[in-house]
């Protein structure tokens, strides 16, 4: 068995995962472990860069 790495794919994904996720038929909220303000975008990116937050979800 191996475990390989790698840069992912994503953005071949994301329009499809989009739509899902507005048609609620997925719910992305597992995978953020971080919200804040829209306007504290920057603070979203250096929480991650630091690893105190996986994923940021962003608010209006």
């Amino acid at each position: 068995m191996h475990l390989h790495g790698g840069p992912a794919p994503v953005r071949r994904y994301l329009p499809d995962l989009i739509q899902l996720v507005w048609n609620k038929k997925i719910d992305p909220g597992k995978v953020f472990d971080l919200t804040l303000p829209l306007d504290q975008v920057a603070e979203g990116y250096r929480a991650m860069d630091e690893r105190r937050a996986i994923k940021t979800l962003l608010q209006p």
